[in-house]
């Protein structure tokens, strides 16, 4: 089947890898954001999202990094709306794209689709640029919106792409994995089983799941709780890793767990309450720490033997009153907010970004493989009428 399209004159045909030697400077100015709301527009953010003010810096050498391991960085975070596209540019600077998606959360994807949940919609986009074109003179991938599914307010966490390409979510609410549904709100594919029923109330926070050899493996939940609200009382040593196929806890005595991933034989995850990234001693059943992150770390890709965490400031009640507050305390470290690139070999930060201003969490974040420099059409900006691609089986 032909593919055809109605290129617009921005883009180019040509090659999309940068050659430019890397310049080591700061992040470059936010990119493509698109804060017009109106009451019409379901995915918006409220206006007041728009007006926040977010001041960003990264590593020198994140823009070389990025450049030279060919990929790029999708970043969410809820409490702002915000979706950032992390790249790197033609004069070797760090490029942030940004789109407002209100309570972005779960994110998910590769060169070609990306998934993210929102607060009660579960959105797919798809990159519409052939491997020889960029878009505005510097994008080599273009995402555009093709498919916002209405699924309600479920408190959807993490996500995960099936090996035959549906998506599965952590329905935190309802404290189950699920799927799409043609009908309804959901379709409940999995719950622990100490959830006696599927019931809208958290029950344990069920919040991270892994995914091996494309199919849904492992869960994370902050207590094994079979009452309403009930994890918020057990922040501190009540969190557990299960099993799906078999049900067993396969990890526990942990401090509000979250994205486990599995990669290299091991599971990893982030014990979020004592601000560690390790893994799993299956035969212990126990967690061995591989190193300390200094903030609530909640969001993990893992490429080769580096790993990417997301880093939120505590706040009141949720986060505070955990071990990370006494660990901040004792090393004499300000907490983040922002992403750092960690080597799985001995622990060490390779590279960073960090947010600060009036955004103060992250929530979740995915490695985009072979993208140097990818761009989000926006819901409220001529791209979305204008960028028109179709296939095609008729004669040229």
């Amino acid at each position: 089947m032909a593919r055809k399209s109605k290129i617009p004159e921005n883009i180019e045909s040509g090659s999309a890898v940068n050659t430019d030697p890397p310049v080591e400077t700061a992040s470059e100015p936010t990119a493509g954001a698109d804060p017009t709301t109106t009451e019409a527009d379901p995915s918006a953010t409220p206006t007041v999202a728009a007006t926040q003010q977010v001041e960003k810096s990264c590593s020198r050498g994140l823009a070389a990094w990025l450049a030279g391991n060919n990929m790029s960085l999708a970043i969410s975070s809820y409490q702002t709306g915000r979706v950032y596209l992390v790249g790197s540019d033609k004069q070797g600077r760090v490029s942030f794209f940004e789109r407002l998606f209100e309570r972005a959360m779960g994110i998910v994807g590769n060169a070609q689709r990306i998934y993210l949940g929102s607060l009660y919609q579960l959105w797919r986009f798809e990159n519409v640029l052939r491997s020889n074109e960029i878009i505005h003179g510097q994008f080599d991938k273009c995402y555009v919106p093709r498919n916002a599914q209405t699924i309600g307010d479920l408190d959807i966490h993490e996500l995960g792409i099936r090996k035959n390409g549906k998506v599965v979510f952590i329905n935190t609410k309802y404290s189950c994995v699920a799927e799409l549904s043609q009908t309804h709100s959901f379709k409940a594919i999995w719950k622990p089983d100490f959830i006696s029923k599927l019931a809208p109330e958290d029950r344990c926070h069920l919040n991270g799941l892994a995914m091996v050899d494309g199919a849904p493996k492992y869960v994370t939940a902050v207590c094994k709780s079979d009452g309403v609200d009930g994890w918020r009382d057990r922040r501190s040593e009540g969190g557990v890793v299960i099993d799906m196929d078999t049900n067993e806890i396969v990890c526990e005595g942990l401090s509000m767990p979250h994205s486990p991933r599995w990669a290299n034989g091991k599971l990893w995850l982030l014990n979020a309450g004592t601000g560690q990234l390790g893994w799993v001693d299956f035969a212990t059943k126990s967690f061995v720490p591989l190193t300390f992150l200094p903030g609530f770390a909640r969001g993990l890709s893992i490429t080769g033997n580096t790993a990417a965490v997301g880093l939120s400031k505590p706040r009141n009640q949720r986060f505070e009153g955990l071990q990370l507050d006494a660990e901040l305390t004792k090393r004499d470290i300000e907490p983040w907010c922002g992403v750092q690139i960690v080597s799985l070999t001995n622990g060490d930060v390779l590279q960073w970004i960090r947010f600060e201003g009036d955004i103060s969490e992250i929530f979740d974040l995915c490695f985009l493989p072979n993208v140097r420099n990818p761009m989000v059409v926006g819901l409220r900006t001529p791209e979305i009428r204008d960028l028109i691609t179709f296939e095609s089986e008729l004669p040229a």
